[in-house]
């Protein structure tokens, strides 16, 4: 695999300098980035105008789930650009109808109705909206280490510290815990401690908030951002119990973890959960065309049947969207890629990222399923001290920024979060490319360790 392209770095100025000009760039500011001019792209790898290649591990934002340019989701958007380009969410399309059905095939239990937004955080916007509308309650539950997206009640919902600057509080928005055995809230020491205690945490603050004011409870089934810890065995269960004893709806967040990123379609299988709403995004059509979604169960799509929704975009399963929606999802079906990410994962990343551990003093923790992992660095492994404190910016991140530096040096673009990297690669990645991301990440941990104690 090389550049499509000739090394032409006058080419990449000139997008650097209309980039500068003319493009205000999402979490940053302005007069501090230095965005990399990309000239071309295609499976798990791609690169600038002066000829660097990078294997990808962060797959865009987590989302191009079989690579870039699958030439079978290119042809389908292409085709479809030349049968029907757009046309408004309140006809029967065809594209659309089989996206949908496509979709409802593979989610969990009776989620079978789709209704189709144009992103996550709008999923996220809608699902919140029909959980309120079916119960006539008006509060929702997050956890505090989570990620809904960066509209209005999406931001207010996320843990992060990305929603403070618009912290507004959206209303009825109440946080809890949920659970992260590693670093612990609840001071447990094993899986089956750390679930107890955080379902009586939840239960007790669903008791303190009062249980018939609440509406919803949404949890990422496995959170992605904020650090990928699998819950513990159980404790999706647990919440599934909860609300079913209060009425509360039950939405779990798959925009990152969706369609096989975790060796599965839907990471809420692992757990053997239904919800009452799931959002999707990213995954459904690797980020080819923006499409998100929410998928909704058979109670709460009656809620509607005589009650107008009062929701809506004018982009709602757009047939291009939809059209590469149709294409990934048979691409998936076809090269069976949710179980070569399950595989991957068994046996060449999880396995590679635990021995990177054994050997590196700044890896504390090692987590994760099918092709989505993280690695915790630390300071100290004894002490668990994050290797950069918490939000950390300027100075204080120079340690991650000499690792992700490194990490480029070495021909890898990496996912950096806070004190972790992400390992997430495009689910059809093959073996060959793992082991060249494991050798470069090898070599960055190594300037990570020159700053533990």
């Amino acid at each position: 695999m090389t550049p499509h392209v000739e090394p032409d770095p006058q080419a990449g100025a000139a997008v650097k300098a209309a980039d500068r000009a003319h493009v205000f760039h999402s979490w940053s500011a302005q007069g501090l980035i230095d965005p990399l001019a990309v000239a071309g792209a295609e499976g798990s790898y791609f690169w600038d105008y002066d000829g660097n290649r990078y294997l990808d591990f962060t797959s865009g934002l987590v989302y191009t789930n079989i690579g870039y340019q699958h030439p079978r989701v290119v042809a389908a958007i292409q085709e479809q650009a030349a049968k029907l380009t757009t046309f408004a969410p309140a006809f029967a399309i065809d594209v659309r109808s089989e996206a949908a059905r496509l979709i409802a095939e593979r989610t969990p239990g009776d989620l079978d109705k789709i209704f189709f937004t144009n992103g996550g955080a709008e999923a996220v916007e809608n699902a919140v909206r029909m959980a309120r509308l079916h119960t006539g309650r008006h509060k929702v539950l997050s956890a505090f280490r989570s990620y809904h997206g960066a509209t209005s009640t999406a931001i207010n919902l996320t843990g992060d510290p990305r929603r403070w600057a618009s912290d507004t509080g959206s209303a009825g928005v109440v946080r809890f815990w949920a659970p992260f055995l590693y670093r612990s809230p609840f001071y447990a020491t094993t899986e089956e401690q750390e679930c107890e205690r955080a379902l009586a945490h939840l239960e007790d603050t669903i008791a303190f908030e009062g249980p018939a004011t609440i509406a919803a409870i949404i949890l990422e089934t496995v959170p992605g951002t904020a650090g990928i810890m699998t819950p513990p065995p159980g404790y999706l269960a647990g919440v599934r119990e909860i609300c079913d004893r209060y009425g509360i709806v039950f939405v779990l967040d798959e925009v990152m973890a969706g369609f096989g990123r975790t060796g599965k379609w839907f990471a809420a299988e692992h757990f053997d959960v239904v919800p009452d709403l799931l959002t999707f995004a990213k995954g459904v059509n690797s980020g080819y065309v923006p499409l998100g979604g929410v998928a909704i169960s058979a109670e709460i799509a009656a809620t509607f049947d005589k009650r107008p929704y009062p929701g809506g975009l004018t982009y709602s399963g757009h047939p291009l969207a939809c059209a590469a929606a149709v294409a990934t999802i048979q691409v998936m079906e076809d090269e069976k890629v949710v179980e070569h990410a399950a595989h991957i994962g068994e046996t060449v990343l999880g396995p590679g990222l635990r021995e990177l551990a054994e050997r590196h003093p700044s890896v504390g923790e090692v987590r994760g399923l099918g092709v989505f992992w993280a690695l915790d660095l630390v300071k100290n492994k004894e002490t668990r001290e994050p290797l950069v404190p918490y939000n950390a910016a300027g100075e204080a991140n120079t340690p991650m920024a000499a690792f992700g530096a490194a990490a480029k040096k070495h021909g890898l673009w990496p996912f950096i979060n806070m004190n972790r990297t992400h390992a997430v690669p495009a689910c059809n990645v093959s073996e060959a490319e793992v082991k060249e991301g494991l050798a470069a990440l090898d070599a960055a941990l190594g300037v990570a360790d020159e700053h533990t104690a």
